[in-house]
């Protein structure tokens, strides 16, 4: 996420950069600088302690289901979790390609106006340098090990704001939780990764437990 962030800055910079004094841009190219040497190491993500053991876990990922009458932010979804969100079918993973409208959203039987809060873990099997991408339509906020790794907000298609790399420390499950909504018409929720010196691939079904 930090480096997605990044790279607004630096567009929006080099507008500045054009029509700025010279001493502006000085302090402008002096800021990136040290802005994006803060922003060079990867976050650590912090694997579950204890390690789940496989056989224990259930496929997927468990959801808890809102239905308001409308909904256009995150802050707006996660206000739903004092009133008791209903557990629905399990989640295959962030695996859930556009839709078409009139299509229920996710495992629910509801076209639209749905907040779905998910939990459980995701598996990493080598030790390394991550890159993580989600795709959404609507919002989405998600926390993998401790860090947030993404959040795009609002409502919008089915679109990613691009990767970010973030370290994962050894190989085993890590905690995930998530808050996504979907207000009207279509909807996804999709993640891809690219393990270490790896391309980046959509994610198996099979690294998803609860």
């Amino acid at each position: 996420m930090i480096q997605a962030a990044m790279r607004l800055v630096w567009m929006r910079a080099a507008a500045i950069w054009v029509a700025a004094p010279a001493w502006v841009s000085t302090w402008v190219l002096t800021w990136i600088l040290l802005a994006t040497d803060a922003s060079a190491q990867p976050q650590r993500l912090s694997p579950a302690d204890p390690q789940p053991k496989a056989e224990a876990l259930q496929a997927g990922l468990a959801v808890r289901y809102a239905f308001p009458n409308s909904v256009k932010w995150l802050r707006e979804a996660e206000g739903w979790r004092r009133y008791d969100p209903k557990p629905g079918t399990p989640l295959v993973g962030f695996d859930y390609p556009d839709s078409v409208p009139g299509e229920p959203v996710l495992t629910t039987n509801r076209p639209e106006n749905v907040i779905a809060f998910i939990e459980g873990y995701i598996r990493f099997d080598t030790p390394g340098i991550w890159r993580i991408e989600f795709h959404s339509n609507d919002g989405l906020r998600v926390n993998i090990g401790g860090v947030e790794v993404y959040k795009h907000d609002g409502r919008h298609v089915c679109e990613t704001l691009g990767w970010t790399e973030f370290e994962v420390p050894q190989a085993g499950w890590y905690p995930v939780q998530a808050t996504y909504f979907q207000r009207l018409n279509t909807a996804c929720l999709m993640m891809r990764w690219a393990e270490p010196g790896g391309k980046m691939r959509w994610t198996r079904t099979d690294v998803y437990g609860h």
